[in-house]
């Protein structure tokens, strides 16, 4: 079982002078916490994160910390799409390993969500997401920005990562993704197949806007305070 972690966007709705993947979150790149994330759990033998053949940010920083289990693959394509693609292609895996696609704005992700996505689909005959019920309500726009649909949101959930699928079924997916794919999951399902939901909290969230790299740091140092004290 494998990881794999894209990591060749700009995050330009961040508005940083770098891609966000490498803002500061408690001390270390944001990307960081999400590999550390995905190696928390040992059936996960390496993680490999996809770089922009032209990023020079990633050397700046000290990686030795998690050894032989990262592997980095300068191969980033155009679109997210392009990358999962590109690193699937340039993994020593065979079709039938199973990938965990995780984002690299994703840093919250926590052990017990991971072990529960990997204990649910290791014998599922297609793999599947993390993901949550959607609490709010949900009101669809118009072209002026006023309520123009109350959404019935009985039955959705938002997608989250990481996404668990097979290298051989995932690179079929990709090659043939229709408009309108935009995660492995839904890739998958243009082929016809039916992923599984596995529930996951709402703190397995995004960085997406500035603010949201602030409530990252207090999950994750609300996280660290509680596993201290159970320490």
């Amino acid at each position: 079982m494998f990881g794999l972690i894209p990591a060749a966007g700009s995050g330009s709705r961040m508005g940083a002078d770098v891609p966000k993947q490498y803002l500061s979150l408690l001390g270390r790149p944001m990307i960081a916490h999400s590999i550390a994330a995905m190696l928390s759990d040992e059936r996960v033998a390496r993680v490999a994160v996809v770089l922009a053949p032209d990023d020079s940010v990633w050397d700046q920083h000290d990686w030795q910390m998690f050894g032989q289990r990262l592997q980095v693959l300068r191969c980033g394509g155009e679109t997210r799409a392009d990358s999962v693609a590109n690193g699937l292609a340039a993994m020593d895996i065979v079709d039938m390993d199973w990938v965990l696609v995780h984002d690299a704005a994703r840093p919250c992700l926590d052990h017990s969500s991971l072990a529960s996505l990997i204990d649910t689909l290791m014998d599922d005959p297609v793999g599947g997401i993390l993901a949550v019920p959607v609490a709010d309500t949900l009101k669809r726009a118009d072209i002026c920005g006023r309520i123009s649909q109350t959404v019935d949101r009985a039955g959705l959930w938002q997608a989250q990562t990481p996404q668990m699928f097979r290298r051989g079924m995932l690179q079929l997916a990709l090659a043939s993704r229709h408009a309108g794919t935009t995660d492995e999951a839904s890739a998958i399902e243009a082929l016809g197949f039916v992923p599984a939901l596995v529930a996951a909290p709402a703190a397995n969230f995004k960085v997406t806007y500035p603010d949201d790299l602030a409530l990252a740091a207090l999950v994750l140092a609300a996280r660290s305070h509680d596993e201290g004290a159970l320490a």
